[in-house]
């Protein structure tokens, strides 16, 4: 049975535990949609739903075909997201409490319908995991050596413009004024969003997992370079303009115009990747060996009449394509499967 025959026999089954798992994590939830809109590091988390559900619209057509084999290890995962969901509720902790929801519905997904529907449905649920708040003690702890190293190649790059520049920690000092890279200006920020926009650029546009994998790798060193950049020209600019450089209406317009420089060279790497030759994918491999298969072989007929009694052989008629006997459809199923290939 099908996962269309499931849903055209029970339709009522999903919207009950949609409507189950909004009961539940009633509490939860509103309080991280008020986390996307007041705290500008997860502001993306509006848009990582929005995409999660894109990628569940492009699995439906194979989704609704997947065959149906409940599986008893879904249930492992649902009480795993149980206890997750119980454990950070008593001690309030919102990161557990919140991610507990994917491995629930993960649970779900395995003890009803089985492998075939997880892994079609993989992506998306893992993809909600960029829509969650990292804890505080995680963000701090990845923030600090980012911000080091922002400074370090801020620093280089003003002294390679022959400019008087020392540095103190993250301290960026100049005759005239002194900078402080902050948290903000860590690159964490665009760090989280351009790693969850790199991951659906990747899986939308581009084929086969080395790319999509060398893509989304890419996106660290871009956010790091681009925000680098942002606190070099941030700081030539405070040392001939002054301390307005590098407040109010100009560092909020340096943020967005680097952020947007660094989608547009992740755009640019994933480009590059598509168009490298190196990187061709193995669906076409097959057509050789379709093309080795499909070579017609004639029957033997004059050992057949050589022999006395012998059945008069079958004598198959042959296309360009093939014979249209047992060959051909050897022939046909090389093809088919050929097909298959290339289409993943």
């Amino acid at each position: 049975m099908t996962l269309r025959e499931i849903y055209g026999k029970y339709p009522w089954h999903g919207p009950l535990l949609l409507a189950l798992l909004c009961v539940v994590y009633a509490p939860v939830y509103p309080r991280m949609f008020s986390d996307w809109m007041s705290d500008p590091n997860y502001s993306h988390g509006l848009l990582v739903p929005v995409v999660a559900g894109w990628f569940v619209w492009a699995a439906l057509p194979r989704l609704k075909e997947v065959p149906v084999s409940a599986s008893k290890k879904g249930f492992l995962l649902l009480f795993l997201g149980l206890f997750m969901l119980a454990a950070g509720l008593a001690v309030s902790e919102l990161f557990t409490t919140r991610a507990s929801l994917i491995a629930i519905l993960g649970g779900i997904i395995l003890a009803l319908y089985g492998t075939g529907a997880l892994r079609l449905l993989a992506l998306p649920l893992l993809y909600l995991m960029f829509m969650i708040p990292l804890p505080y003690t995680v963000y701090d702890m990845i923030a600090l050596p980012l911000k080091t190293l922002v400074s370090v190649l801020a620093t280089a790059g003003i002294k390679l413009c022959g400019l008087p520049v020392l540095r103190e920690g993250n301290m960026i000092l100049f005759p005239n004024i002194s900078l402080e890279v902050v948290d903000a200006c860590s690159g964490m920020r665009s760090l989280v969003s351009l790693i969850a926009l790199g991951t659906a650029y990747a899986f939308l546009f581009l084929k086969g997992p080395v790319r999509r994998t060398l893509l989304i790798l890419a996106t660290i060193p871009i956010a790091v370079l681009t925000n680098a950049l942002r606190v070099f020209i941030t700081g030539v600019l405070a040392r001939h303009v002054g301390a307005a450089a590098a407040e109010g209406f100009f560092h909020e317009f340096a943020g967005l115009a680097v952020f947007i420089t660094a989608m547009l060279l992740t755009m640019l790497t994933g480009w590059a990747l598509n168009a490298l030759p190196g990187f061709r994918r193995a669906g076409k491999e097959p057509e050789l060996v379709k093309a080795e298969l499909s070579k017609p072989s004639l029957p033997d007929v004059g050992s057949a009449h050589t022999r006395k009694g012998a059945a008069a052989p079958c004598v198959r008629e042959f296309d360009g394509e093939g014979c249209t006997g047992q060959a051909g459809r050897q022939s046909g199923n090389v093809k088919g499967n050929g097909g298959d290939d290339h289409a993943r």
